[in-house]
């Protein structure tokens, strides 16, 4: 329990970064892309390659459907419930967003990081090596996650504090849901399928989709390295 709660607040700070890295105009933004493209590739074998199975080990007969369910609850919020927006490092500024769309996209966004901290405790219930390679793949997409945020509290007209508050608040919702799975371990048998099913949407309809916009291989390149990385992981740590 204490090791998922450190990591979940490690996740959830890399959220405050990413908001910070929008409010203060200075700071370098083009290595975002490199996070989008690496955390896709890790994200995506580990959802397929870890996250699926195991939830089919202890739930064969309806983890596929709690898979999917997680798959479109994030579709529902993303593209009917709350605006359509850019993941990674669009910042909004050509485009008027008004103020209670804003919100909306901070709700819909409060919900998928409620559901990387129940991906993280659900991880560690399991084991530590399932438990540390969902925190790796998270934390590689929680920046561009916290600057997304405030580039639309910004682009809706609210100030720097309220942005950063608002990448803030996607802090919290990540150490909430760590700790909803660690008191409530149980929940581990819905909460992992569903995990895998937003960590698949994330990753295959905002994540790639950013990695696709940039002209040239490099993106691909780094793409396939997140992949990669997730083999050379899987053949030299031993699962713990």
């Amino acid at each position: 329990m204490l090791l998922s709660l450190i990591l979940g607040v490690v996740a959830a700070l890399a959220d405050v970064l990413g908001g910070l890295v929008m409010v203060r105009r200075h700071w370098e933004k083009r290595y975002l892309r490199y996070f989008v493209a690496l955390g896709a590739g890790f994200m995506m074998a580990v959802a397929f390659l870890e996250m699926v199975p195991e939830s089919l080990h202890f739930a064969p007969h309806w983890a596929p459907a709690m898979v999917l369910a997680g798959y479109c609850a994030i579709h529902l919020l993303e593209h009917t419930i709350t605006p359509h927006f850019h993941f990674g490092e669009e910042t909004h500024h050509e485009e008027f967003i008004a103020s209670h769309k804003g919100y909306s996209v901070l709700a819909g966004l409060a919900v998928h990081a409620l559901f990387d901290g129940v991906a993280i405790g659900s991880g560690f219930v399991l084991s530590n090596w399932l438990g540390w390679l969902i925190f790796v793949a998270i934390f590689l997409h929680k920046i561009p996650e916290g600057f997304t945020v405030a580039s639309v509290m910004l682009a809706s007209g609210r100030s720097r504090h309220a942005a950063l508050i608002s990448a803030t608040v996607l802090a919290f919702a990540t150490i909430a849901g760590v700790l909803a799975i660690n008191l409530l371990p149980g929940w581990v048998e819905a909460g992992l399928p569903l995990s895998a099913g937003v960590a698949i949407y994330v990753a295959a309809t905002d994540l790639v989709p950013e990695v696709n916009r940039e002209p040239g291989i490099r993106m691909a390149m780094v793409f396939f390295a997140g992949v990669v990385l997730f083999l050379l992981l899987r053949m030299l740590a031993p699962a713990l």
